[in-house]
């Protein structure tokens, strides 16, 4: 693993840090919310349903989880995580708009409202999912750190050691390329894990 992205993290500890706590604080707030209202939980798990059966995207993923092909699933639910979850609603979208990327928080207040162990059967499910939570959700951490450093680099320029705008984008442009290596690496650890995590359970389960 290429040591530049480490190098990165540990120059900017703060806001690594910070969005951490952020985003996996917001999947705690979601689980506590929907533990405490069960409805709202009942709701979001019948969109996402609704949602996969009539995503023409996401059909192939469903279809290579169904039929228990785990290096398919792994493939497609990495290039699906890479370029619809991180690349382009966090990297390519701060790339036009500055912070916009952090937006993508709000999908981790999501994942704490349907994956909330609120009943056994829910319960049993997020023993082995609890680490997909972890390693996808470090992902997009990655990426949306690096989309900060970008628009903090080209905001205020000066404050973050660079004499212009176009000094501190071309920085941030060139940060957000030496994470992508590490970004990618966690999002295909967490998609083979996925992968094989599901698949066994719906084998074991039946489904």
């Amino acid at each position: 693993m290429n040591a530049i992205p480490f190098g990165i993290i540990r120059a900017n500890r703060r806001p690594y840090i910070v969005i951490n706590l952020v985003y996996y604080g917001l999947i705690i707030c979601g689980m506590i919310v929907a533990a405490l209202y069960p409805p709202v939980q009942q709701v979001m798990l019948a969109q996402i349903r609704a949602g996969l059966l009539h995503s023409s995207l996401l059909a192939p993923v469903v279809r290579a989880f169904r039929s228990g092909n785990i290096p398919l699933a792994a493939l497609l639910t990495f290039l699906f995580n890479s370029a619809g979850g991180a690349f382009v609603p966090i990297t390519l979208l701060s790339a036009l708009i500055p912070f916009s990327g952090l937006i993508v928080c709000i999908r981790a207040l999501i994942w704490g409202l349907t994956l909330s162990p609120t009943t056994p059967r829910m319960a049993a499910a997020m023993l082995p999912h609890s680490l997909t939570l972890l390693l996808e959700g470090q992902g997009y951490i990655l990426a949306m750190f690096g989309c900060y450093l970008w628009g903090k680099w080209f905001l205020v320029p000066g404050k973050s050691g660079f004499a212009t705008r176009k000094d501190g984008y071309v920085a941030g442009l060139r940060a957000n390329l030496q994470m992508y290596p590490l970004i990618l690496a966690v999002l295909a650890v967490a998609a083979v894990y996925e992968a094989t995590e599901v698949v066994a359970v719906m084998i074991l389960t039946g489904h």
